[in-house]
């Protein structure tokens, strides 16, 4: 049974996705500087399962989670661990806002692949978002003004993992729960992970933990609270709120980096959440599709 829609209850949980976000931006850049990115990754799958079992057990058991779609299930978190790999790698290179901003290109590029791969209609407000996300993107990465910086392909790239990772979990939620895709994500990226972690493998030092524990906690709550605000409200209100994430990632930044932010990276940034404005005039997003990306 769905919720009574409630702006002040949507925006709360709204408020707490975009906290862990943010919390695990900070404990990721904070575990990549000791651990490498696989091992990373490897940490974050494993604790988040756990942390996972008791909405398994609410949910109907381990024999709840069987699935009838394997293969779709590997390849889509094969992609989606290259995007978090990506990702996570990008954090150590390039200032917090301007990689959350080209993150922000992921509903871009998943109405473009939608169209191809799902049959969604090519219409003239997803045209204009599409464009104007790829005009951002070239502001901010300015290719005419020198060499590009690594960070900021590489981010481009996750997005672009992100976006494909979104279109497979809207075709999975048509026969899977959010539970079970989380359940298998969490499963499948840790074996996929496992050769590297181990192979880059050190023991993380104590106060180290605290912070891997963020990046596991954080990166379940901020797409379960995201998945609990959009029963609440429709995803035409709740994305505007997640581009809060953009100013607030670019204050972190400053607080805690000493990064700047120039005028390039501000006007791209605007255009890409532009973009994103004009993306919500199509269907709303699905709780499940969100939790699960």
């Amino acid at each position: 049974m769905a919720p009574t829609p409630s702006l002040p209850k949507a925006a709360f949980w709204m408020a707490l996705s975009i906290a862990s976000f943010l919390a695990m931006s900070v404990a990721g850049r904070a575990t990549t500087a000791e651990l490498n990115v696989f091992q990373v990754l490897e940490l974050r799958s494993v604790i988040g399962f756990f942390i996972l079992l008791p909405l398994v057990m609410m949910s109907g058991g381990f024999a709840a989670m069987r699935t009838q779609r394997p293969v779709a299930h590997i390849a889509r978190n094969v992609i989606h661990y290259t995007g978090q790999a990506a990702w996570l790698y990008a954090l150590t290179l390039i200032p917090l806002a301007v990689l959350i901003s080209i993150e922000f290109t992921t509903p871009i590029w998943t109405a473009l692949l939608a169209v191809g791969f799902l049959g969604e209609r090519l219409s003239r407000p997803k045209l204009a978002a599409i464009v104007l996300g790829l005009i951002g993107v070239v502001i901010i990465v300015r290719p005419g003004a020198g060499s590009v910086d690594p960070g900021h392909l590489v981010v481009l790239g996750a997005a672009v993992c992100f976006g494909i990772s979104v279109v497979m979990v809207k075709s999975l939620t048509r026969t899977d729960s959010v539970v079970r895709i989380i359940f298998w994500m969490l499963i499948i990226q840790s074996v996929v992970g496992l050769v590297p972690a181990l192979y880059a493998w050190r023991n993380p030092p104590p106060e180290l933990w605290p912070w891997i524990l963020l990046i596991a906690f954080s990166g379940m709550s901020s797409h379960f609270c995201m998945a609990r605000a959009l029963g609440y409200a429709d995803a035409t209100v709740i994305s505007p709120m997640d581009f809060l994430r953009v100013p607030l990632s670019a204050l972190i930044g400053w607080l805690l980096y000493q990064e700047r932010i120039d005028a390039f990276t501000a006007a791209g940034a605007l255009l890409i959440l532009m973009g994103n404005l004009l993306n919500l005039q199509r269907k709303s997003a699905k709780p499940a599709e969100v939790a699960a990306s």
